[in-house]
């Protein structure tokens, strides 16, 4: 009988192979979806208080649906601490591994889940090894890279980060949640705070 997360990866799966965009292809192309299951122990964070706000595009929402009714189903985690990036950062910030080598499923080439960010925050310049891709759920998210300033992203858009390429992430109103593809590099490194002059 098929588990939650077993409806996880399939959902997760199903959402991916649903975008239509090469790169995307590209990427969910190399991944064998036959990968072996992890035990993990669940873990909540405040940050999951979001779930139940967040306006996601029709695509993700039986993903989003997903993780809100199972919120303290899965093993969600934090790459910082407080004194990274301060208590605030922390207490609206998190991601969940669906694979990688971290995640519930078990995969050494590509790790993908989702990133969870609270309203009225800044995720500072950081950036590491691994190639990103990354896809807005929801909208009314900044995203900047390199040296250009923030500017919106919509839902559902593809925004690329090369290898140990800066890029930070603001917003507004609303949460972000949004799902991601690292591969090419250290799967489970922690980034590296970029230092920047002003916003």
């Amino acid at each position: 009988m098929p588990t939650i997360f077993d409806e996880l990866l399939a959902t997760f799966r199903a959402f991916w192979n649903g975008v239509d965009n090469a790169l995307v292809h590209d990427a969910v192309d190399r991944i064998d979806w036959e990968m072996p299951e992890r035990p993990l122990t669940p873990n909540a964070l405040s940050a999951l208080r979001h779930l139940d706000r967040l306006a996601a595009m029709p695509a993700a929402r039986p993903l989003v649906e997903l993780l809100a009714g199972n919120r303290g189903g899965f093993r969600w985690g934090q790459t910082y601490t407080a004194k990274d990036f301060g208590q605030g950062f922390i207490d609206n910030y998190g991601w969940l591994e669906v694979f990688g080598t971290r995640g519930h499923f078990v995969h050494d080439e590509i790790a993908a889940g989702v990133l969870l960010l609270g309203p009225h925050g800044v995720y500072p310049d950081h950036h590491h090894v691994a190639e990103e891709i990354y896809i807005p759920l929801t909208g009314g998210t900044e995203w900047r890279m390199g040296n250009e300033p923030f500017r919106p992203r919509a839902a559902g858009e593809v925004v690329h980060h090369l290898s140990n390429v800066s890029h930070a992430m603001r917003t507004g109103d609303d949460p972000l949640l949004a799902a991601y593809l690292w591969r090419g590099g250290p799967l489970d490194q922690k980034s590296v705070i970029a230092a920047r002059d002003g916003n």
